[in-house]
Parts: structure tokens; sequence; C-alpha cells
């Protein structure tokens, strides 16, 4: 995909993918109080939860994404609450996170896990998190099992690791952690902050690249996506699982 464009489709939208603050919230309220934890939200794009984070622990908290562009509004945000003095963002690669091992109280990720893959993701993610600490993650999720062929034929070829939720809460105790809770994003939480604004910006640059056939090829795929959630959103969505490494 041309970055271009990708950039140009996502920047300054409120998410990166599904979610909303008050459902942050609602599974940080899963964990036990913690006095003032290490934070890292991993995949944190411009850094909507990265802050909510920060608002809810009183901890420190560390957003991590491989986007400067990202990063720089997330250290925009940082400024402008007055939490220079207990956050960071930081430029790193899901695939080779540079941080001390057991440094981190709790480790967040939402709708990023996916990146490297749910079971891989919770076992190489583990050291990074101390003794009885914990792992929040979003992940993309069948809500149902035999989805109709159109939309398991899509995520197939997007992301062949999704799965139905019996299967990660089977997976969750073999990588070494006990299931707190889960629960899947409702439909609101893709619309409000993630889809409507999407579609919005889609139309308008499809007037702006109505002669470049590469754009408009990107464009449609970034449709395909909104149009397939509004025919299956019953089928599919990210689910929250909060975790304890054991």
């Amino acid at each position: 995909m041309r970055k271009d464009i990708f950039f140009e489709i996502h920047q300054g939208l409120p998410r990166e993918g599904p979610g909303r603050n008050d459902y942050t919230r609602k599974a940080f309220e899963m964990l036990p109080k913690l006095d003032q934890p290490r934070i890292l939200d991993v995949g944190c794009g411009p850094g909507g939860p990265t802050m909510e984070l920060a608002r809810l622990s009183s901890g420190f908290v560390i957003g991590m994404d491989n986007h400067q562009s990202y990063l720089d509004v997330l250290e925009e945000k940082i400024e402008k609450a007055g939490f220079s003095e207990r956050m960071q963002a930081v430029n790193g690669s899901l695939f080779a996170m540079n941080f001390p091992e057991a440094s981190f109280d709790i480790l967040w990720s939402e709708g990023s896990i996916y990146i490297i893959g749910f079971e891989k993701g919770l076992k190489e993610w583990r050291r990074f998190i101390k003794p009885r600490g914990f792992l929040v993650v979003h992940e993309m999720t069948w809500l149902k099992a035999n989805p109709p062929e159109e939309i398991s034929d899509y995520w197939k070829k997007m992301y062949p690791g999704i799965t139905i939720i019996p299967q990660n809460l089977e997976i969750i105790p073999r990588c070494g952690y006990k299931v707190l809770g889960h629960f899947p994003l409702p439909e609101d939480a893709w619309w409000e902050e993630y889809y409507h604004p999407l579609e919005e910006r889609i139309t308008k640059l499809k007037a702006k690249y109505k002669d470049d056939l590469e754009a408009l090829r990107i464009l449609d795929s970034e449709q395909e996506e909104i149009d397939l959630y509004k025919k299956y959103s019953e089928w599919y969505g990210s689910v929250f699982y909060i975790m304890q490494k054991l």
C-alpha cells in the first residue's frame, strides 16, 4: 500500500481501530487496584487509550508505536494534559520490544496484537510483565461459529488467526495467564470514533483522487472493510481479554 495514501486516510482520526474510552475504563476496572502502576500501551497509535490509562491509573504510562507521526500526536496530547512527568511516547516495534524484563505492572494493547498474532503476542510479551502482573488486549474474534462464506473468506485473507471466544480462552492459560474476564466491544465502539470518521475521510479522498486508479483501489479496499462490518457485525468483533500473569 502506498504510504502517502495510507497516512492521508488515517492521519488525524480519533482512533486507528474500534474502541472508546468508557470501554477502556470498563476493562481497567476489571483489574485489582494498583498503586501507581507502570503501564505499556503496545501499538498505541495516536494515543486515545494511552491518555485514558494515565487518567485512570495515576501511574507511569508509555505509549509505543512504530509510526512517528502518531507518536507526535501523542506527545502533543501529553504536553497539553500536563502529563509530561508520567508519560512517554516511544518509537518501537511489536516484533522487537526493547524493554527490561519484568518492568511493567500492566501491558495494554487495543487492537494491535493481531499484527504479531494472539498466541505469539501472549507468549513473547509475557517476559515484560512483572510477576503476577497483567495483560489486557482486545482482539478480532468470531462472535459466532460458522460465519457466512463472504465474511469468512475476507477474514481468512486479512487475519487467518481469527477464531472464536472459547478457543482464545483456551489459549490464554497455555501461555501462562489466568483469565480475569472478557467482553466484546459493542457496535458503537466501531462507529463513533472509528468507522464514521474513516468513511467521511474516504468519501472526501475519492473526490480528490478521482483520476488516480491506485489511490481509488486503496480507498475501495478501506471502504470494503466498513461495508462488510455493516453487513456482518453480528458475526465478528473485537473482544477484550483481561489476564493475570501466573
